[in-house]
């Protein structure tokens, strides 16, 4: 696994916990066990790919490798700007 990989995973994690902690607040703490449980699972192979990452990379390396994932994970994310009537 790649640092890719533990980012994605850890934003997974994020956004799982915070479902997680809404449906609590709604009362739905089935729903909200469930979504704790995925959020636990999308932590733990982050875990696995920074042990690897780890292992396999230089301090740099990893630093670089780092900076590239978070950075293609953001821009995958960032909101997709529709086209207004005056860019027409």
């Amino acid at each position: 696994m790649s640092l890719d990989e533990a980012v994605r995973q850890l934003k997974m994690a994020t956004h799982d916990a915070q479902v997680a902690f809404d449906l609590v607040g709604l009362g739905d703490l089935e729903r909200a066990q469930e979504n704790a449980v995925t959020a636990r699972t999308a932590v733990d192979a982050a875990l696995l790919a920074l042990e690897q990452a780890a292992k396999d990379l230089t301090p740099e390396q990893a630093q670089d490798a780092g900076e590239r994932a978070v950075a293609a994970l953001e821009e995958h994310d960032s909101p997709v700007h529709e086209p207004t009537q005056e860019h027409v």
